[in-house]
Formats: C-alpha cells, structure tokens, sequence
C-alpha cells in the first residue's frame, strides 16, 4: 500500500521487537519467579516444605529400605488390622475357596502363563522386543524416530529447541519479523475449469450451476385495502443451519406472482443439499423478513428441484398446514459456463393509452421458452410514468437468462400499462430471438408492439406503437484473476477494537490476553485473513488502525489510532509485523469505548477515493480490503451504514471478523445478505461490499477454512466494482 503512503506527511520507525526473556513481562531463568520469589514460595515455606521437613526414609510414612514388615510403620501380619493366612476373615492357602498353587485354577510359579522368578522377558512365556507380537522400534508399526509418520526434533511438525514454537531462553514467545520460513503459498478458493463443470477445491467433487426461477399461484391476500405484496427468499442447509442465498423482487399488489428475479446455485449430484423458499408479503423497507406477513414456504431439495422440473407444491405454513390454496412453482435450468451478458437499450413510440385520466405508464417484460413449453419471466424494465413514448434505462442480461444461452431461441417481449392495483394493462408485444436482437449493435432495429386479441376484433387495428431496440452489445464478462494478472493490487488494512467490553488484557479471560503459547482470536483472524491478502500486494507494507481506546501520551479517547502510535506513517511490516505492533499496543492503551466503527471505514475509504479519481489515467490499479475485528454491538450504527453506503460506491470491501461469544445481530443487518443495506437517509448500498463472520464458528476448523470463507465474496465484489465502473483490466505491454 505504499503508493498511498504520500497521505502521511512522514515515514516513521517500524514497532520495536517483543523483550527478551529476563524484561518485562517475561522473566530470566533464575529471576522472578523463581522458587523464593512471588508467586512462588521458597522451599520450607508453605506450600512447599523444606529439606528436613519431608519426613526421612525410614521414619512415618515412608519405612527404611529393606525395613520388614512388621516394623513400624507397619504392622505385622496377624497383628491388627491384618490377620494371618488361615485366621478370619481369609482362609489359607488350599482351603476353600482357594485351591494350593499349582492345583486349578492357578498355576505354579514358572509354569504357564507365569514365569519363574528371574525369568527375563524374551524368554517363554514372554517374546523378546523385536518378536512376535512385540516388533522392535523402528520395525511395523512402530517406526524409529526420524521415520514416517514421526519426524526427528527440529523437522516439521516437531521443532528443534529454539526453533518456534519453542523459544530458547531471552527469545519472545512470537517469532520476530524473518524468523522462520514463509508458508508454502496455497491457491484459495480456485476452481478450475473441467469441461465447463468445475471442481470443489481439495476434492474431487464436480459441481454445475443452476438458475433457479420461480413463480406462485393463489397467495393468502395480508393486505386489507388491496393484494399483499410477494417477496422469495431462498435458503440452502449449510453446517447445520439454513443461510439465505438471495431474495427476489418484490410483486405489488399480486397474488400470483412471477418473480424476474432468479437464483443461481452450485449443485452437487453427490450431495443432499436442502432447500427452503419462504414467501412473505413485504409491507415495510427494513431488510428483516421477521417483521412482514408469512405467506407459506417449500421445503425440499435441490435435487428434487433439478430432476423434477418444473417443480410444483403447496406452500405451507410453519404448523404443517396448506397456506390456503397457495401453491409454487420452481424451475431450474443448468448454467453453461463461459456464457455471453448483453446490453441492451430499448425505447417505444406511440404506445395505446390505457389510463382513462392520463397517459400509460409502460414497462417491457422479457420472456423466454420453457422446455415445458410455458414462458419463464427473465426480466422487467422499469416503470416510466405518464409517457407513450418512453425511454427505458440500458440494463444487463446474460444470455443464459435471455434464451439459455441459444441465440436461435424464441424470445418474448411484452409491453404492459402499470396500475397500482396490480391489474396491468396489456398494450402488446412481439417475438423475436437474440440473433435478430444483435443487428442492434450495427443499427436500431424495431418490432411492432401488436395485441392479438385487439387485431382479431378489429379490422381496421395494425398495432398498439412501436418497440425500439437502440443498441445491443455483447460485454465481456472479467474474471477477478483477470484484473490481478493485470496489475491490480489489493490493499489490506486491519481495524482492532479496543475497547473495555474486551475485558482487562492482564487476565486469561480477555479477548486481548496474551498467552505466550498460543494466539488469541484477534491475532488468529488478523494471520488468517492477513497471509492471503499479502501475497497480493508486493510491498506487504499493512496500515493498522484502532478504536475504542485511551491512547498516550495523554490517555484521550480515540476511534481511529495507528496501533504503532505513528499517525504519520502507520505501516507495518507483513503480517508479523501486525502481530508484533499489535503485542506492544494492548500494552500501552487503556480499553475504553464506545465501539464507534464508522471513522475506520471512513479513514479507508478516503484512500480508496483518492484511487478511484487515479482510474482515468491508471485504470483498476487498487482494491482495498478493510479486515475489522469487534467483539460485540455498536454504538455508531447509523453512521455505519453510512459509512458502508458510502464505501459501496468505491473499489473496497469490509470483512468483519467478530470476536468472543457476543450478540452480533448488528454485523448481520450490515452484511445485507438479507436484504440490501441503506444507509440513515434511505440511500442503498450500490454493491454488496460486507462479509461478517463470528470467529466462533471457526474456533475448530482450521485458519484456511476461516479466510476462505470471508474472502470467499471478494473477488466477485472485486469484478462488480469494475463492470459498475466499466473498466477493464490495465492492458500489460507485449515484451518482444
């Protein structure tokens, strides 16, 4: 990032290193604590006694060696409380009910299966080390040290003494910038491309993509002055717990709606993946579904979906009865990888007028067969109000949507007059397939907006005006890997929370407690995430910023600190570096609050809108990723999703990592996966920049399951800035 570091008027030094055993906090071997010193007693002193005070061998309790019993301090047998073989309670040996040795059941001493006294191992009945059933060490299945699966001290896994993560004495309890050897890189969250299927990484499982497009019939009607107002959301079982993956648009005023909107899901053959699609009547704009009308729900599969299509079911409500008569239909057609997105810009001239007091209100719907020979709505313009001849916004449709990816394909366009009431009048439409479509890229073209039903009535009709298409262009859809091959570099900033809610760092139960053996969760995350951004940006030069916290010199409460208390250049180097800054901060600042996380975001996003006015001359140059760790609710939330609202429109994400066992309801709202954000003002988000995920659920898996899946979104927010922007990627000059 430092090609963004001329915004910090100076360079300062780098954070210095962890302290040697023997300072503070870790002491010398043989300094504090030491047995004598606090908190630990000398020996003689309670808890430990001194030498003397340990009784000697020989006296109570311990008796001499070769000290018989019978002397003290124990008594002879037949004297209390251990009577003589054959007084009572035990009888003697070859009276009932124990035989004499040698008789059954038991067996004289050197006979089987015991051994004489003396006897060695290795000699009958016992086998030698290295015979049956025992091998010798280094033979199956014990391999010698040094040997699979055990590697020698100082190989991997085990490190020799010195090496981390064993310190030699006067070493810190994290290595220091260079200790080590960097991991060996791994490939994130690739998938490559097998004959347009792909592969799950690490895995041998194929996956295809599925749109998934539906529709309803005879929904309860929740409103009481007119119809509700349906909204899908789709939910897929993962770990155990249902996550939406997306919802559609909401239908005014219509109980059997055809949703444009539709879904795409990855499909695995091999696996059970449950499906939930819940129908709500959408009476507000909060993004919860909790608050709106429940219209009923499908639960299934999405291999009952695939193989069953279209796909069609009563809705039911929560209590296992029908909604009424409600009923929804899915259909799902599988994705041909590669396939073209198309452009298009239409407008119409001399429509009917449909209202009685003013003009219509048109809007275009675009249809396309079904195998089942029905029609499938893909998209709808938007409504231009009061106006015959209209001109509608350009718009973006793959051509998957359009005709599943056959040019030849018949399409459907129809031309509606928008009511409130839902009722729409239909003004006409026509047929046309995407082969006669792309004469548009050359020059307009034009169908006749004809309605059947009025032509057969009357002679005299010829059409209802005229529909336009003014230019179709084929775009070229930009893999993430395209803009990084390109030049493009990712720049990481990570935001701490400092605040007291955390708890005191000086005991084990904080979230900022440092525990020389192993990391907490905000040093776990910050790796986790951190070592696969850097190896996107060449300079690995990190700003760290933190909030919530007293800070010195003179103790005041800030919300956007660099952790190395060098505002001027806050850089760190690497991800050791972070870690080390970090360790020397939580020592230096007072937890504080509140838990204000809008100036950090702001802070970021005045660097990623210097980048963007650099776009003109240097193209998709920089991306910035804000990695944000909290551990609860907070207390800018409005000016939050602001803050976010704001970012959407600029080349960054925010990845929210939330740490300890908290309520993190408010990171959820932030994520919009449920809806999309707004901020204070009612303005939404222009792009879904935010991935919150609660460390928790991660505190078993391994640190590359935890940064696949909150960067698992970033390179598709990467690839949708851009196509926004309509930028491409930065052409690299041909080496000759």
């Amino acid at each position: 990032m430092s090609q963004y570091r001329h915004q910090y008027p100076q360079q300062g030094q780098p954070p210095g290193p962890y302290p040697a055993q023997g300072q503070a906090p870790y002491p010398a071997p043989g300094q504090a604590p030491a047995p004598g010193q606090a908190p630990y007693p000398a020996q003689g002193y309670a808890q430990y006694p001194g030498q003397g005070q340990y009784p000697a061998q020989g006296q109570a309790p311990h008796p001499a060696p070769r000290q018989a019993p019978g002397q003290a301090p124990y008594p002879a047998q037949g004297q209390a409380p251990y009577p003589a073989p054959g007084q009572a309670p035990y009888p003697a040996q070859g009276q009932a009910p124990y035989p004499a040795q040698g008789h059954a059941p038991y067996p004289a001493q050197g006979q089987a299966p015991y051994p004489a006294p003396r006897q060695a191992p290795g000699q009958a009945p016992y086998p030698a080390q290295g015979q049956a059933p025992y091998p010798a060490p280094g033979q199956a299945p014990y391999p010698a040290p040094g040997q699979a699966p055990y590697p020698a001290q100082g190989q991997a896994p085990y490190q020799a003494q010195g090496q981390v993560p064993y310190q030699a004495p006067g070493q810190a309890p994290h290595p220091a910038q260079g200790h080590g050897q960097p991991p060996a890189p791994q490939n994130y969250g690739s998938v490559p491309n097998q004959g347009g299927r792909v592969v799950r990484p690490g895995t041998d499982q194929f996956k295809s993509r599925v749109e998934i497009h539906i529709e309803c019939k005879n929904l309860l009607n929740k409103d009481l002055l007119s119809k509700s107002d349906p909204c899908a959301a789709l939910y897929m079982m993962r770990g155990g717990r249902w996550e939406e993956l997306g919802r559609t648009e909401n239908v005014i005023n219509n109980l059997n709606p055809k949703f444009s909107r539709c879904f795409v899901a990855n499909y695995f053959f091999e696996e059970v993946q449950k499906v939930l699609i819940a129908v709500y009547d959408i009476d507000n704009i909060t993004p919860q579904l909790t608050d709106d009308d429940f219209l009923g729900q499908l639960e299934t599969t999405l291999g009952q979906l695939v193989s069953n299509t279209p796909y069609t079911a009563p809705l039911m409500l929560k209590n296992g009865r029908k909604a009424g008569q409600g009923t929804i239909t899915v259909r799902t057609e599988e994705i041909k990888e590669g396939c073209e997105t198309a452009l298009l810009t239409f407008r119409a001239s001399k429509l009917d007028k449909k209202d009685f007091f003013g003009k219509s209100d048109p809007y275009l719907e675009f249809l396309r067969a079904s195998p089942d020979g029905s029609w499938q709505v893909v998209h709808r313009t938007e409504v231009i109000k009061n106006n015959l001849n209209p001109s509608w916004r350009p718009f973006e449709l793959s051509l998957q949507s359009l005709c599943g990816g056959n040019k030849q394909q018949t399409i459907k366009v129809d031309c509606y007059d928008w009511d409130n009431d839902g009722s729409h009048d239909y003004i006409g439409g026509f047929t046309t397939t995407f082969d006669e479509m792309f004469k548009a890229a050359q020059q307009e073209v034009s169908w006749p907006c004809v309605n059947q039903a009025t032509k057969a009535k009357k002679r005299s009709y010829t059409n209802s005006g005229t529909i336009f298409l003014t230019s179709c262009k084929i775009l070229k859809e930009y893999s993430f890997l395209d803009f990084i091959t390109s030049g493009m570099q990712i720049n990481f900033t990570v935001g701490i929370d400092f605040t007291a809610s955390n708890g005191n760092p000086g005991q084990s139960s904080s979230l900022h407690y440092i525990n020389p053996y192993q990391p907490n969760e905000y040093m776990a995350a910050i790796k986790a995430v951190g070592e696969v951004c850097q190896d996107y940006d060449t300079d690995k030069l990190f700003p760290v910023l933190g909030f919530g916290a007293r800070i010195p010199p003179k103790m005041e409460v800030s919300h956007e600190f660099a952790i190395n208390f060098n505002p001027q250049n806050p850089y760190c180097q690497g991800i050791d570096g972070i870690l080390q800054a970090y360790f020397n901060c939580i020592q230096q600042v007072q937890l504080y609050g509140p838990t204000n996380a809008a100036p950090i975001i702001s802070h970021v996003a005045r660097f990623a809108a210097t980048a963007q006015m650099e776009e003109s001359s240097k193209g998709a140059h920089a991306y910035f990723i804000l990695l944000m760790l909290t551990d609860g609710v907070l207390s800018d939330m409005s000016n939050t999703r602001t803050a976010i609202v704001e970012a959407s429109k600029l080349p960054m994400s925010l990845i929210i990592v939330g740490v300890g066992q908290a309520d993190f309801k408010d990171m959820e709202i932030l994520d919009g996966d449920n809806g999309v954000l707004r901020a204070a003002s009612g303005e939404p988000a222009k792009r879904d920049i935010v991935q919150f995920v609660p460390f928790r659920d991660f505190r078993n898996s391994s640190s590359v399951e935890l940064a696949r899946h909150v960067l698992a979104e970033v390179p598709k927010q990467v690839t949708d800035y851009y196509k926004m922007r309509c930028i491409q990627p930065i052409k690299k000059p041909t080496v000759s």
